[in-house]
């Protein structure tokens, strides 16, 4: 008897109704949890408190002042994860079919593998950027801008330790080197080993954030590595790095078309 009335009272789509809720709910608190986030949880909390005691006693006022603050809060929840909003949207509107690159951009890659063994056989160190379907200009800072063809003999004067573009990465969108001695986001993964320092951990950090590749050039070992996708690729010599960008940039489709 109980059941029956239980069923009548609960349905199955009020069930579906309050895990989907209640899932929502889960998935935001962890967001904020393991994110930046976990003091504007807390406060969002209080508010929330706050503004149900308000309302139990009456105070019109006091609850209208609370309701406004609600909206700016979750409107400045949009805007401290502005990052992490970008990264997920782009992750789902992601491309799947790669750009097929032109005869000029294969040379150009080319010369960066070129300038890439020169540079590791001097232990001169050295951060690329490549740029491929996601603009990188809205997470990069302090950056000079080049815009000039590609060239072996500019990249390894970029980063000649005597110049004062060295410190930091340049990028290349298309054919031509857009900006030099670039500040980038540095990866907070736990996979990167210790012994890698600054220069690394900006290449794993721009690949975590867009689809860029990143080349680094080590200035202790002149190892060279490659970053995509929040992974790096270590121990590669200029063939291994000549297959790799060929594969990452769309060149290995092109040449079996």
């Amino acid at each position: 008897m109980d059941f029956k009335i239980l069923k009548e009272l609960f349905s199955l789509r009020d069930l579906i109704d309050i895990l989907a809720v209640a899932l929502f709910i889960y998935a935001f608190i962890y967001f904020l949890v393991v994110t930046k986030g976990f003091q504007i949880l807390r406060i969002l909390i209080l508010v929330g408190i706050f503004w149900v005691v308000a309302e139990l006693v009456q105070l019109k006022t006091l609850s209208w002042v609370f309701e406004k603050v609600w909206t700016l809060g979750l409107f400045s929840v949009v805007v401290v994860f502005q990052p992490e909003i970008r990264r997920a949207l782009v992750k789902i509107g992601e491309r799947t079919k790669v750009i097929k690159l032109t005869s000029l951009e294969e040379r150009t890659v080319e010369r960066i593998v070129r300038a890439c063994r020169f540079m590791s056989d001097r232990q001169i160190g050295a951060l690329i950027v490549i740029e491929r379907h996601q603009n990188v200009e809205d997470i990069i800072e302090g950056c000079v801008p080049i815009d000039a063809a590609v060239s072996v003999e500019l990249i390894i004067t970029i980063f000649h330790p005597t110049t004062p573009l060295h410190d930091g990465a340049i990028v290349i969108k298309g054919e031509r080197i857009a900006f030099a001695s670039c500040v980038l986001p540095l990866s907070k993964t736990a996979k990167l080993p210790k012994k890698y320092g600054t220069r690394h951990r900006a290449a794993v950090g721009i690949s975590e954030e867009t689809d860029a590749v990143a080349v680094v050039v080590s200035e202790e070992t002149g190892e060279i590595s490659i970053a995509v996708e929040g992974n790096l690729e270590r121990n590669l010599d200029p063939e291994m790095l000549r297959d790799r960008l060929g594969e990452l940039l769309g060149l290995k489709e092109d040449e079996g078309s």
